[in-house]
């Protein structure tokens, strides 16, 4: 999937990768798409849950070995 800008949260456990997802979604333009890696097992629940309390689409999760991809559509 195709995406404006990129977060690395890897290693980082909640709920810091969704504060840097809020920090890095200020500097894009609606519409525009950001990937975010997270191994966080609470990312499942918070990216979704997060999204939905500040307008934003969870465009898709991508699910890999030991971590997922969260593409998430600024508001």
């Amino acid at each position: 999937m195709n995406f404006d800008d990129h977060l690395d949260a890897l290693g980082a456990l909640c709920p810091i990768p969704v504060l840097k997802a809020q920090k890095r979604l200020k500097n894009l333009n609606s519409g525009e798409v950001l990937n975010v890696l997270a191994d966080d097992p609470a990312a499942t629940i918070d990216f979704p849950h997060f999204c939905n309390e500040q307008g934003h689409t969870l465009v898709k999760i991508e699910e890999h070995n030991d971590f997922k991809s969260f593409f998430i559509m600024k508001k």
